[in-house]
């Protein structure tokens, strides 16, 4: 007797078959531009993933280039390879676990910032970016072209939408997903740090939980690119919103989820719950990760800086000696004949507490020698801000020569209340390559240089305990450029001073908003002036660790001529 062939739905085979899914998250830090090195990265997180008996392992957006990319994903050649890249890691990776990356698709003369699915040697789907944002450091607008919403794609038994970084932040993109038939939202994500992110990131994505009812997960990379620091906390949440993975910030981590089929459908395993730290710890991460990554993606295995015996100077000198460790770091003090014995004492304590290089070169006899070629043509006039900045520009010439001849990287040690009123000399303390306090205010200086002092932890290479001296901590901030000169003599006291910067650029609010919270109008007028006018010295600044969401550079891009004013 002959039977017939009974037709078998194949998602009813699946859901009797297999009652669990594993998924490999990659929280990994590619380099933009490392074409090679990033697939290495992917072939090497693969084969672990393969080994710990995964159904898939998922990377981040635009893992293959790195990210940001800005224009350099536009260039047809470089697209070209990285398309060619991920190709290569479909037949390299045929037999085993699939593979979700992000990586540009050039397709019928557009770019789009897509997502690919990798299965049996093979790109099974592409997922293009809906949703492009064009705020703060992003404009993909100008760069990406705009995808199609795509439904789900099928691994295994599994249907997975992928609403990529952006699009997740819209509902629309999600509740197509869950509409067509996602099972999964697997969120990949190029999504930078600033202070309070995380708490906007969860509340985000709860929100999409609620509203389809689908268990997410959201892979986030980290590591840091220019003044940009991705932060991870890669985490998952099942249905009604419940946290069941959150990965550590700031750390490269392979990490297997186990999802299992239920009733309601899939739910995501309870596993690692990383804990967040407070506001001070996340910031001084993100400035030790953004000085770390950006040495050595650009070749620096060693930087100097100069020590003046105030606060700022010392910050830098425990962040560099925290990134790279203390004997890759050379501190160079460069007194004049306005510098106190007490600040000489204070930056050699320093040195000698964080165990650093330290060297002296004197600026008095250079400086001596330049007012007398100048003495001539500056007959008749009186000393004034001129002869100040000679004395920095003395400094950041020597510094240069140093970092010529070592090949250290020169650290600027501005922060964020001096870059924004121009309280610097340019080609003076402005000379350098990286500035990891270029987004942190005075008042926050001394608050995590505080902070430091009393906290160790182990991703920490420099020394524990009190490495500032409290006396750097506690004296009166001065420029120490003429006699018994300090910071209050030409600007409003730093706690006055920051809270007004923080409403004329963080907010940016008016002249009026700063009167109605009660600070003075000749200091709000003058602060405001600052701003405006010291522009073209930003400009030409170095880049330093975002922070905030009106960092200086691409959160802020004002014009250099301004003639703009509030009204008095």
């Amino acid at each position: 007797m002959v039977f017939p062939v009974k037709q078998v739905d194949t998602d009813t085979v699946f859901r009797l078959m297999a009652k669990k899914f594993k998924i490999t998250l990659a929280q990994l830090n590619p380099t933009v531009g490392d074409l090679d090195g990033n697939y290495e990265a992917a072939v090497e997180a693969w084969k672990k993933a393969k080994e710990a008996g995964s159904d898939l392992v998922a990377f981040t957006e635009l893992f293959i280039t790195g990210y940001n990319t800005q224009d350099l994903i536009k260039k047809p050649s470089f697209c070209k390879v990285a398309q060619g890249k991920i190709k290569q890691l479909a037949k390299t990776c045929a037999k085993g676990p699939a593979i979700a990356i992000g990586g540009p698709a050039y397709i019928e003369k557009k770019l789009y910032n897509a997502y690919y699915i990798l299965i049996d040697g093979k790109v099974a789907n592409i997922i293009m970016k809906h949703h492009l944002p064009n705020q703060n450091v992003f404009d993909e607008k100008r760069i990406f072209d705009e995808g199609e919403i795509s439904g789900p794609y099928q691994v295994g038994p599994i249907r997975i939408g992928s609403p990529i970084c952006e699009d997740a932040w819209h509902a629309d993109v999600t509740e197509t997903l869950a509409e067509t038939g996602a099972q999964l939202l697997l969120v990949p994500n190029g999504s930078p740090y600033f202070n309070g992110k995380n708490d906007v990131r969860l509340n985000k994505m709860v929100s999409r939980v609620v509203e389809t009812n689908l268990p997410l997960i959201y892979l986030n990379m980290v590591g840091a690119q220019d003044d940009q620091v991705f932060d991870g906390g890669t985490f998952a949440l099942n249905r009604g919103g419940d946290l069941a993975i959150k990965l550590p910030l700031f750390e490269e981590c392979l990490e297997q989820i186990v999802l299992e089929e239920t009733d309601a459908g899939w739910s995501i395993t309870n596993g690692h719950l990383s804990t967040v730290s407070c506001g001070k710890e996340l910031d001084y991460y993100a400035m030790v990760t953004g000085l770390k990554d950006y040495c050595r993606k650009s070749g620096f295995e060693r930087v100097l800086l100069g020590l003046s015996g105030g606060i700022d100077s010392a910050l830098v000198a425990v962040i560099a000696s925290d990134a790279l460790g203390s004997t890759n770091v050379r501190s160079i003090m460069l007194p004049s004949p306005y510098t106190s014995d007490t600040s000489l004492i204070d930056a050699a304590h320093l040195a000698e507490n964080l165990g650093c290089q330290s060297d002296t070169l004197s600026i008095t006899e250079s400086l001596n020698s330049i007012e007398e070629t100048l003495s001539t043509m500056f007959e008749g006039h009186d000393t004034d801000l001129t002869e100040e900045n000679i004395q920095s520009r003395l400094r950041g010439l020597l510094l240069m020569a140093v970092s010529n001849k070592f090949g250290e990287m020169l650290l600027t040690t501005g922060n964020k209340s001096e870059v924004s009123v121009g309280y610097s000399t340019i080609y003076g303390d402005m000379a350098g390559g990286f500035n990891p306090i270029k987004d942190l205010y005075k008042t926050r200086v001394f608050e995590i240089a505080k902070w430091r002092n009393q906290n160790h932890r182990s991703w920490m290479k420099g020394p524990s305990g009190m490495i500032i001296p409290e006396n750097i901590i506690s004296k009166a901030p001065t420029a120490e450029l003429r006699p018994n000169q300090k910071d209050s003599d030409s600007l409003p006291d730093y706690p006055v001073l920051d809270a007004i910067l923080t409403i004329l650029i963080d907010e940016d609010g008016s002249i009026e908003d700063c009167l109605k919270e009660g600070y003075e109008k000749t200091d709000v007028i003058k602060v405001e002036k600052l701003i405006y006018s010291s522009e073209y010295k930003r400009f030409q600044s170095a880049p330093g660790t975002r922070l905030t969401q009106r960092a200086f550079w691409l959160d802020r891009r004002y014009p250099i001529v301004n003639k703009w004013r509030t009204k008095k």
